[in-house]
């Protein structure tokens, strides 16, 4: 008996971590399970000849929002080709219309929810030939012509489900995903968490033992899929002591929090954490209070921007935030007004996202009701709103599209920050940017780096600017440049100081002030200054609020990042 269990990644860094804990949990029979994993961005002509190449008894694909499509025609065709397969599907695009999914799919049985216990139960009866489908809790199935559901499969004591990452050198150079809980006490009506009742979390002794394997082992990141990691502030602020305690001066550990929620223990205690350590997800998705009532969020923004500015005060953490569109009674000017206010906390990330009606969500079932229009199929993402229409949604997704390409990227903060104080508001900035790229027709095709710079520059060259402003914006492209990368070569509009290299030579012979300004290199000799970091020279005072027209010299060190900026560090030598 040959089992395959498969999954389509969206990345290839990803791990399909739902198909190693199915592994995990049914290691009773390991010589009959199998696995491989793709991704979205592979051939489906390349997985299916690698699966048919196998030659299994059994397929199991996990489905989510993003790989559905191809799953489906993946499956079609692997059933026409190997017509006495058993195809199994789970996940949670198919556990919430698994009748449906099989009207649609040629697959044979649907485990709805979580698959441990279920998943072993059927392996079990495979291989000892004893399987009885009608005995087994949380699947639906094909008998004949019909469609079969038996009932709900109870959850799982986490405990049970062993810890997946043992052979630590099959995950290089990927993220490690890691779970410590099991559902949400929130009833977000957008998210599929909500469906569930009441949070299961791991013990502290099989916590402790997990993530002292990652930090044993130096692993670099590691991603918490907790849907809300301090439900219990108990529980986090054991995880966050423990961390800080074991701290291997190395791993990185994203969480998605709630930030309204967190008390003043939690606050003192996450003051002490090594700067990037820890990585947080913050979802805001609105500040309508209309809005976050209808969708059930019940979070207070007031709350959230307090301690986010407190988080942010310690700078050691590093702060996702996220909005979403199209949510029931945001229109354009309300979200203009959620953009602004989420981007007046100055996150490192910035996540601009699109509603989506996921199968067994409450925003779907209420489509109608609050005039919500979505895509057919997956990734079901609104089309338009009774407040919002779909020539809006457009002029959002390009806003998204700046707000990635300049902001999240990190190539053009200190140029940003200045140019956003030209016009009404951030969001507006944002838009006027994404307007000259739809004019220029620069939305079209892909741009390097230095492109990017220079359409930025263009854009601010057209837009009504004092010559002095252009000068600033044109001396904090110059910063951004040189805080990205080790750069040789500068554009034509960027022109360097002609004895520039001569007075930088001068710096890197200047024994005093290198042991002055950055003593931790006062051991390198001016060639070894010369090849580790490069010494800037602007026309203005570019680090100042009033950006006074004062020559400013930078020591750019190239092999040293900012923890939670992840931008290379500088000094000022003036």
């Amino acid at each position: 008996m040959k089992i395959l269990l498969t999954a389509l990644n969206a990345k290839y860094i990803h791990t399909a971590m739902a198909l190693y804990c199915l592994k995990a949990y049914a290691k009773e029979f390991d010589e009959h399970i199998f696995l491989s994993e793709y991704t979205i961005n592979h051939q489906e002509e390349f997985i299916l000849q690698d699966i048919y190449r196998q030659q299994p008894d059994v397929v199991c694909f996990s489905c989510y929002l993003w790989n559905i499509g191809q799953i489906s025609a993946i499956a079609d065709n692997l059933k026409k080709l190997l017509p006495n397969v058993i195809m199994i599907l789970g996940g949670p695009e198919v556990s919430y219309a698994a009748e449906q999914t099989l009207l649609e799919i040629p697959a044979d049985i649907v485990i709805r929810g979580e698959g441990e216990v279920t998943f072993y139960e059927i392996v079990k009866g495979l291989v000892t030939k004893t399987l009885a489908l009608e005995k087994i809790d949380g699947i639906t199935y094909k008998k004949g012509n019909d469609i079969v559901s038996n009932g709900s499969r109870a959850p799982i004591a986490l405990d049970d489900v062993p810890f997946i990452y043992d052979d630590i050198e099959a995950f290089q150079h990927r993220i490690l995903y890691y779970e410590t809980q099991r559902g949400c006490p929130y009833r977000c009506q957008y998210c599929l968490s909500s469906i569930e009742q009441g949070v299961r979390f791991l013990s502290k002794e099989r916590v402790e033992s997990d993530l002292q394997f990652f930090l044993d082992n130096k692993v670099p990141q590691v991603k918490f899929i907790d849907r809300t990691f301090n439900a219990n502030q108990e529980h986090a602020n054991h995880i966050w002591n423990y961390l800080i305690e074991h701290d291997n001066g190395v791993t990185n550990f994203h969480m998605e929090i709630t930030a309204d929620i967190l008390q003043e223990e939690s606050l003192e205690l996450l003051k002490k954490a090594r700067k990037g350590l820890f990585q947080f997800e913050i979802g805001v998705q609105s500040t309508n209070e209309k809005t976050i009532k209808a969708i059930q969020r019940n979070t207070s923004f007031e709350k959230l921007k307090k301690v986010v500015n407190r988080i942010k005060s310690y700078g050691n953490i590093h702060q996702h935030l996220d909005l979403i569109a199209g949510l029931p009674y945001e229109n354009y000017d309300s979200f203009r007004n959620s953009f602004n206010d989420v981007y007046a906390l100055k996150p490192e990330q910035f996540q601009l996202g699109f509603l989506k009606l996921l199968k067994g969500s409450g925003l779907r079932k209420d489509a109608q009701k609050y005039g919500i229009v979505y895509r057919k199929n997956a990734v079901y993402e609104v089309l338009y709103t009774k407040e919002l229409s779909f020539d809006e949604i457009i002029k959002l997704k390009q806003v998204e599209d700046m707000v990635e390409t300049y902001y999240n990227s990190g190539k053009a903060l200190y140029a940003i920050a200045y140019t956003i104080t030209l016009f009404e508001t951030p969001f507006d900035f944002y838009q006027a940017l994404g307007n000259y790229w739809l004019e220029k027709n620069y939305h079209a095709v892909q741009h390097n780096k230095m492109e990017l710079y220079t359409i930025f520059y263009e854009f601010v060259s057209q837009n009504e600017c004092t010559a002095r402003q252009k000068e600033v914006i044109r001396d904090c492209l110059k910063l951004d440049i040189f805080v990205n990368d080790n750069v040789k070569t500068l554009p034509a509009w960027l022109p360097e100081y002609c004895d520039e290299k001569q007075k930088c030579w001068q710096y890197f012979n200047d024994t005093a002030l290198i042991q002055q300004k950055v003593p931790h290199l006062s051991e390198q000799t001016p060639k070894q200054l010369s090849k580790r970091c490069h010494i800037c020279f602007f026309e203005y005072d570019i680090l100042s609020e009033q950006k006074l027209k004062k020559q400013t010299v930078l020591l750019f060190d190239y092999q040293k990042r900012d923890a939670v900026t992840k931008k290379y560090v500088f000094y000022p030598f003036t």
